[in-house]
C-alpha cells in the first residue's frame, strides 16, 4: 500500500500536504451543461484567470494543497488543474469517480449493465485513472470521490461504492464522500468498511449538512474521519446555518474527536455552463461561500469557542497528511 499523494503535478509525501482543504471545485458543472454550450461555451482562459486568483488568495492564508472533488461526470478536467498548479504553486490533488444518482449522470452505466459486469468495469476505470492516468494525459487521481442519495445509498451508487473499497484496498488512495442533505454518513461508513476498506483512509463528507451530535458519534465510532467541508454554504436546503456547525464541532472537539476532523468550503471558482444570478435572498445566505471563509471568519470563533491552535492545525494539517498515510 503506497504512501505516496499523487497530485496533478507528480508524487509527493504525506508530509509535504501541508494545511489542506479537503473539498474544494475550481470548475465544476451539472451533467447537462454540456448541452448548454452555445449559451455557456468554457472560456478557458477567463476561467484559468479565476482561478489563479482564488489559488491565490488561498496562498495568503497559507494553504499548500486543495483537493479538487469534482467527478468524471461533472466537468472534472485533470490538465486544466495541471496548469493551474504549474503557475499558482499550489499543489491540487484530482478525483475519480461519480456523483450521486439523482445530480449525476447514470444512464451510462446502467445501460451498460444490460451488457456485462458493470462493478468490474467501474473498478477498472478508477484502477486505471490512479495507476496510469486519465485517459492520455498521464494525470493519476489522487482520491476516490463518492456520493450517495438523501436517506439512501441507491443499487446505482452502491456499485461505486463497493468497487471503490476494492480499489482501495489494492492502493491505499483515500475515499472521500458526499452526503446529501446530512444523510447516509454512518451508512456509507458501514458500507466501505463491509467490503474491506481501511476506515483509516475514508473520509465522509459534508457531514456539517446535520448538526445532531448522535449522527457524527455512530459514523466517527467507525474509525472513520468526517469532513465540515461546507462551510460558508448555509441556510439552503437541508443545510444548517454556521453557527450551528460552529457549535456541534467545538462539542465534537471536546468530546476528543478533533483527529477525525477535516475543514473545508465546498466552494466552485468556475460553474460550467450558462451563468446564472441569485435572486437577493440566496446572495446574502451565501455571502460567506467563498475559498478563504474558514480563515477570514470561522476559525475566529472557533478560537473564542475555545479550541485552541493545536487542534486547529490537527484539522488542517495532520489529519489530511494522516489520511493520505502520513
Amino acid at each position: 500500500m503506497s504512501n505516496k499523494v499523487q497530485t496533478v503535478t507528480g508524487d509527493i509525501t504525506p508530509e509535504q500536504l501541508g494545511v489542506t482543504l479537503i473539498h474544494e471545485h475550481f470548475l465544476f458543472g451539472y451533467p447537462g451543461y454540456a448541452g448548454d454550450l452555445t449559451l455557456g461555451p468554457f472560456r478557458y482562459d477567463e476561467a484559468m484567470e479565476t482561478c489563479l486568483a482564488v489559488a491565490e488568495r488561498l496562498k495568503q492564508h497559507g494553504v499548500k494543497t486543495v483537493v479538487d472533488a469534482t467527478t468524471n461526470d461533472t466537468g472534472r478536467n485533470p490538465e486544466f488543474l495541471r496548469e493551474l498548479s504549474e503557475r499558482s504553486g499550489l499543489q491540487i490533488i484530482c478525483s475519480t469517480g461519480y456523483y450521486y444518482e439523482g445530480e449525476g449522470a447514470p444512464a451510462y452505466f446502467k445501460f451498460r449493465r444490460a451488457f456485462g459486469d458493470v462493478q468490474q468495469e467501474v473498478y477498472e476505470m478508477m484502477m486505471t485513472e490512479i495507476t496510469e492516468g486519465i485517459g492520455g494525459t498521464g494525470i493519476k487521481a489522487g482520491v476516490i470521490k463518492l456520493a450517495s442519495s438523501k436517506d439512501r445509498i441507491t443499487d446505482y451508487e452502491q456499485v461505486f461504492f463497493r468497487a471503490a473499497a476494492r480499489v482501495q484496498r489494492e492502493t491505499g488512495v483515500p475515499i472521500i464522500t458526499h452526503t446529501q442533505e446530512g444523510t447516509m454518513g454512518p451508512e456509507q461508513a458501514e458500507l466501505l468498511i463491509a467490503e474491506g476498506a481501511d476506515p483509516n483512509r475514508i473520509m465522509i463528507g459534508h457531514m456539517d449538512g446535520n448538526t445532531d451530535l448522535s449522527y457524527h458519534l455512530r459514523t466517527l465510532r467507525q474509525g472513520v474521519s468526517i469532513g465540515f467541508d461546507r462551510i460558508g454554504l448555509q441556510g439552503m436546503v437541508g443545510m444548517p446555518m454556521d453557527e450551528e456547525r460552529l457549535a456541534c464541532l467545538i462539542g465534537l472537539i471536546g468530546a476528543g474527536y478533533s483527529d477525525r476532523l477535516l475543514l473545508s468550503h465546498d466552494t466552485i471558482a468556475v460553474w460550467l455552463g450558462r451563468p446564472f444570478q441569485l435572486h437577493d435572498a440566496a446572495a446574502e445566505l451565501l455571502a460567506n461561500w467563498h475559498p478563504t471563509h474558514l480563515f477570514e471568519n470561522f476559525l475566529p470563533l472557533l478560537r473564542q469557542g475555545g479550541v485552541t491552535e493545536e487542534a486547529i492545525q490537527q484539522m488542517l494539517v495532520e489529519n489530511p497528511r494522516r489520511l493520505f498515510g502520513g
